[in-house]
C-alpha cells in the first residue's frame, strides 16, 4: 500500500516541526544566561544556609587576617 505524495508531504511538516520544537527546548535548557542564572540562585540559597552562613563568615575573618598580615609585613 503506497501512500500518496500529500500525506507524505504533511508526515514531514509535522515531523520538522516537532524537531524545531525539540531543538527549541535544547537550546533553552543549554543557554549560558539560564545556566548562571541557576548557578546564582542555587550559590545564594546555599549561602543563606547555617551552614553557607558559618563557611562565609570564616572565609572572610580568614581573608581579614590574609590581608591584615600583609599589611604589617609590608
Amino acid at each position: 500500500m503506497s501512500r500518496d505524495p500529500e500525506t507524505i508531504q504533511r508526515e514531514i511538516e509535522q515531523t520538522r516541526d516537532a524537531l524545531a520544537s525539540t531543538l527549541d527546548q535544547l537550546a533553552e535548557r543549554a543557554s549560558p544566561k539560564r545556566l548562571a542564572e541557576q548557578g546564582k540562585a542555587r550559590a545564594i540559597e546555599a549561602a543563606t544556609t547555617p551552614p553557607g552562613v558559618y563557611v562565609l563568615g570564616a572565609a572572610g575573618l580568614l581573608v581579614t587576617f590574609l590581608v591584615i598580615r600583609r599589611i604589617r609585613r609590608h
